[in-house]
């Protein structure tokens, strides 16, 4: 994996938490996309973030 490609780079923020429903109050990952994420290709790095993003957008107080 290129380092340097914020598409895929990880969005982990440090801020892990689980919810109820095991989604991280930090990156907006589930618990299985965060533990898939390290054997994830490129491609499958966008789906995570993508997944994460539309999360994070239905949740109120949650910052980009």
């Amino acid at each position: 994996m290129n380092q340097t490609d914020p598409k895929t780079d990880s969005p982990c923020i440090r801020m892990c938490t689980l919810d109820d429903a095991d989604v991280c109050l930090g990156c907006g990952r589930s618990l299985k996309e965060i533990t898939e994420w390290g054997g994830a290709d490129p491609e499958r790095r966008r789906e995570i973030l993508e997944a994460a993003a539309r999360r994070r957008a239905t949740r109120p107080g949650w910052r980009d």
